[in-house]
């Protein structure tokens, strides 16, 4: 036995299997290999592996020079009120759990932007008023064009460089581009992190202390995380190990659906978690599928292709009468019914503190790569994201694509069981449409008893549109487009911000179709009807 009892009692049918899993990581030295960063252990090729495993040391490193970043940081909020970080997928998500998680008194107020829907970005306008306000521009590549657009609106809106910093890689043109127009700082991360690997480095640390997050409870929580899962912890110990089995064994035996139950205080958090696992795992014809923001619903509904995985202390541990903490009761009575029904749950403390939170990120982005090691998918590249980019880019130079929605019963009449129904939105994620969406991927999850999980464009395509292209074939994608009656321009474009939209969800269909998944766009009154 390698994993805890309480582990594999928890897990249920799932236990033996992922007690195999353990066993066979930890026979291949897994652990140690990961923080000695060696390729190996995916790929005799070290391309897109050895120049992405900087998010282990970099949780020391930052907390070493966290009271120079502390004084950078206070140096650009003196006199802002909001900060605008303007990044996409890695460099935009853990910043939305920090904005939705943590609310401070003495700091400015986060906001994310990462959509190109006119309304959106509108709506953002409105709620950041560019002379109190500080936009950070974060990317890695310093090239993606969502960033470089909202960008270049944010500076035709300021023009004041005391207004603006960025977060990038060294050498990148938006560096470059930040000196040459006087930019107040540029941060420069390691090179040699992936960006859904990038939470505790300077993509996720510079918000955080921006908007007086406690930085250092997060970068505590990591290195903490680091110790309990590293090496030298013993593997029935190592809740890294014991997650990354699960969702191994899940895949092997076709549990491939793991459904993280959040308090509604951390649920954000799964934003972020649903990145780090789709795009992480969900390639070469494989994968785990994270289904996030799910709320529970009655046994019944769920098919048997589910490993849960709640956030809380573990049922033993947690109950009604021994927290004070209502949502880690709550879910701690969930977890139970679903154990004693046979449906595997795995447990893992993650609650709205920092620290923990911290703790959390580490124990995930560990877990991540120690599952891919077992399932043999590369968990640091993403081969399938260019070819929605390249369409995109298809799109634009064509002048548009016309393109006619199908009846949503006809799209829902190719569902299996065992299928992944992916509704993706390209509509504002904050405007009226979410709610109504979100209610109708409930409704067709109980009606069809499949998962189901929703995606705001062009946020998944840099997230979970690697696992839609490259995972699990049994995927139906559902798309929603609404149009754009108020164009917003792009400076230095000849389109706005509403035709990169409809090219962005005009090209990620047509690569969905091109390798024939079951993909179509359908109308969004037709998705939302009762």
């Amino acid at each position: 036995m390698t994993l805890a009892p309480a582990v594999l009692a928890s897990l249920g049918p799932l236990g033996p299997a992922a007690d195999a899993v353990a066993r066979d990581l930890v026979e291949r030295d897994a652990v140690r290999r990961l923080f000695a960063a060696d390729h190996t252990l995916w790929r005799d090729d070290p391309t897109e592996l050895a120049d992405r495993l900087g998010w282990i040391p970099v949780v020391a490193e930052l907390l070493a020079d966290l009271s120079s970043l502390e004084a950078r940081a206070r140096a650009l909020t003196t006199d802002v009120d909001h900060v605008l970080v303007m990044g996409m997928g890695g460099s935009s998500l853990f910043p939305e759990v920090l904005a939705r998680t943590f609310t401070t008194a003495d700091g400015p107020r986060l906001h994310v932007l990462d959509s190109t829907d006119p309304a959106a970005i509108a709506r953002v306008g409105a709620a950041c008023p560019p002379e109190r306000t500080l936009h950070l521009a974060s990317s890695k590549s310093g090239s993606t064009i969502e960033t470089r657009s909202h960008l270049e609106w944010a500076w035709a809106r300021s023009g004041d460089p005391r207004r603006f910093a960025v977060v990038t890689d060294p050498g990148s043109e938006l560096g470059a581009l930040a000196r040459q127009r006087g930019f107040a700082d540029v941060f420069e991360n390691r090179a040699d992190i992936g960006g859904r690997y990038s939470a505790l480095s300077l993509f996720g640390i510079v918000p955080a202390l921006l908007a007086g997050v406690d930085a250092r409870a997060l970068l505590d929580g990591g290195a903490a995380a680091l110790e309990q899962c590293g090496p030298a912890a013993a593997p029935g110990d190592n809740l890294a190990l014991a997650l990354a089995a699960a969702m191994a064994a899940g895949v092997e035996s076709g549990r491939d659906k793991a459904t993280f139950l959040l308090s509604p205080q951390v649920a954000s958090f799964g934003l972020w978690l649903e990145q780090l696992i789709a795009e992480s795992l969900g390639k070469d014809g494989t994968g785990v599928v994270p289904i996030v923001g799910e709320p529970i619903t009655a046994e019944a509904a769920y098919g048997d292709d589910r490993l849960f995985v709640v956030g809380a202390s573990s049922e033993d541990g947690v109950g009604d009468e021994q927290t004070d903490d209502p949502a880690a009761a709550t879910l701690a009575g969930v977890g139970r019914p679903l154990a004693t029904t046979a449906r595997p749950v795995l447990w893992l403390p993650i609650t709205a503190d920092a620290h923990r939170l911290g703790w959390a990120v580490v124990v995930a982005e560990l877990a991540t790569a120690l599952a891919g090691a077992a399932i043999g998918v590369q968990p640091f590249d993403q081969p399938d994201v260019a070819a929605a980019k390249a369409a995109t880019n298809e799109v634009l130079a064509e002048g548009g694509a016309t393109i006619e929605p199908t009846p949503l019963r006809d799209l829902l009449a190719r569902l299996q069981p065992g299928d992944h129904l992916a509704l993706q939105a390209f509509v504002d994620p904050g405007g009226p449409h979410a709610e109504a969406l979100e209610a109708a991927r409930l409704r067709l999850r109980d009606e069809h008893r499949v998962a189901t999980s929703l995606g705001f464009g062009p946020r998944f395509l840099h997230s979970t549109g690697q696992l839609h292209k490259g995972g699990p074939p049994a995927i139906v994608c559902a798309q929603v487009v609404t149009p754009d009656p108020d164009e917003i321009p792009i400076p230095g474009r000849d389109f706005g911000f509403g035709h990169l939209k409809q090219a962005q969800a005009a090209g990620d269909l047509r690569t969905l179709q091109a390798r024939g998944i079951r993909a179509a766009r359908v109308a969004l009154d037709d998705l939302v009807a009762p």
